[in-house]
């Protein structure tokens, strides 16, 4: 699914530092305080009851909005809201979504004026509500429920097996992806064995409250780096923590995109202020890597931070010793195989997700399906962006700033994109005070939530599906069910969209 609306990023982007004065979304100086803070209460308010309408409404009832439902419907997969009788329809989560959303500019408005602690108060009650409920708009947490029982009970490695080559665990009806190989990073998949003890149940609750967890961590680190580059830390921790993609579909879906963003936040903070610790910085993105590979997009923009060519060398080597340190971590868990994430993520590559930008784009110009040459195109557009960035940097321009449009110049390029990717520049963009890649974020965020609304329909999705629109698809001796929808398969791979 794509996450930009516009079609190829834009070399022309301008890259620079932070404004003198922090240009975030603040109310005039002429407005009243108390009326301020009033519209900020009011969408605190619309954040806490359009969230607890949205996890009690897909508690309620299997719905689409939770596509676990597939294996059955447990009281635990449920939740605690489960008895509530709300329901979630398409017309009521589209309202919802739209309340959530004009509730959170109004708290961006109000930020600068509003209780810290009822900043604090919000973000914490909503990721507990999001806790509670079960998890929505994906089932990428019962692949890594998987992918650890894989591994920690049927000493199969995930690397180079896959869900399906174990049909009888218990976890193996709620995943939707059971031929992919495992396509995180050594750390997150060596640690998670240890939740494998838990239960199927137990390995879902664990994973829920490790996504709260590093949400609310990745807050305060962002909110603390703000503040220690003369930016508002609340304004900064409302733009992230009540971010309506962050809270339902990064929090809501217990995704490990929230520990990626927790490297980040760390990064952001010990490079923050007076005294910068780049290499410290630097480790912690390595770290990052461990997890998701996309953290590494940031480092080199980090090591170009430093002023001088020899300070330079010292994080670069230091970012090197620390990439060593986790794939040392692979090797002892993983031997040869330690870097085979790589192949499940270039096998994710043959894919393209029907609202991606190169997607969206070819379907507009009349092309029949998504040629290569096409989504080549995109990639040549972020290589220049890219490019351009790192030059910007190495001649002083703000490390963040230029992270932040080449990290949106990634999601706007590549054919394989999923909604919750739209959090990744969200600390960037926290933190740097640049208003323009506040605006861009918040503009593929948006497109990360319209995609999912009735309203976008006629728009966005295509009158007759060309590529194999709802196919099942019978594997003998495997009791499971390949569905593929709304997807275009460029090669021989095989895969499981069940929405």
């Amino acid at each position: 699914m794509g996450l930009m609306p516009a079609a190829t990023p834009m070399p022309s982007v301008r890259i620079s530092g932070a404004t003198a004065a922090d240009t975030s979304v603040g109310a005039g100086a002429r407005t009243p305080a108390g009326l301020v803070r009033t519209v900020g209460a009011l969408g605190l308010l619309g954040i806490l009851i359009s969230v607890f309408l949205v996890s009690a409404g897909a508690a309620s009832t299997p719905s689409q909005y939770v596509p676990a439902r597939t294996g059955g419907w447990p009281a635990w997969l449920a939740g605690p809201l489960r008895g509530m009788d709300i329901g979630l329809g398409g017309s009521s989560f589209q309202t919802l979504m739209l309340v959530m959303c004009a509730s959170y500019v109004l708290v961006l408005i109000a930020a600068k004026r509003l209780p810290v602690a009822a900043l604090v108060g919000t973000i914490l009650l909503a990721d507990t509500i999001l806790l509670l409920g079960p998890p929505l708009i994906s089932q990428d947490v019962f692949g890594y429920v998987a992918f650890a029982r894989l591994g920690a009970l049927h000493g199969l490695d995930p690397y180079t097996h896959f869900a399906a080559q174990a049909p009888t665990d218990p976890a193996f009806r709620f995943i939707g992806w059971p031929f992919q190989n495992s396509p995180y990073g050594p750390v997150f998949t060596l640690a998670s064995y240890a939740i494998a003890p838990l239960g199927l149940a137990g390995g879902l609750w664990a994973f829920k409250a490790i996504a709260v967890a590093s949400s609310l961590g990745a807050v305060a680190l962002i909110a603390r780096a703000a503040g220690r580059l003369g930016h508002s830390a609340a304004w900064a921790a409302a733009f992230v923590g009540l971010n309506p993609v962050m809270l339902v579909q990064a929090v809501g879906g217990a995704h490990n995109d929230t520990l990626l963003l927790l490297a980040l936040a760390a990064a952001l903070a010990l490079t923050a202020g007076a005294s910068p610790r780049l290499r410290a910085g630097a480790s912690a993105l390595a770290v990052g890597v461990g997890i998701k590979v996309t953290a590494g997009l940031a480092l080199p923009f980090l090591v170009l931070a430093a002023p001088r060519a020899r300070e330079r060398l010292r994080v670069a080597l230091s970012a090197a010793a620390a990439l060593l340190a986790v794939a040392a971590v692979g090797v002892i868990g993983f031997g040869v195989h330690a870097l085979g994430f790589l192949n499940a993520i270039g096998e994710q590559q043959q894919l393209v997700a029907s609202h991606s930008v190169p997607a969206e784009t070819a379907r507009l110009v009349g092309l029949s399906g998504t040629p290569g040459w096409w989504r080549h195109l995109f990639v040549v557009g972020f290589l220049l962006v890219l490019l351009y960035a790192l030059w910007r940097t190495a001649r002083g321009a703000d490390w963040r700033v230029a992270a932040g449009w080449s990290t949106l110049a990634l999601l706007a390029s590549t054919a394989w994109l999923l909604p919750w990717y739209a959090i990744w520049p969200l600390p960037l963009a926290a933190v740097s005070g640049d208003r323009r890649l506040r605006a861009a974020t918040l503009i593929a965020c948006a497109y990360a939530i319209l995609i999912h609304l009735t309203l976008a329909d006629a728009l966005l999705n295509p009158a007759r599906p060309r590529v194999l629109a709802h196919v099942h698809i019978v594997l003998p001796g495997v009791r499971h069910r390949l569905e593929l929808a709304g997807f275009e398969v460029l090669r021989n791979v095989h895969v499981d969209l069940r929405w």
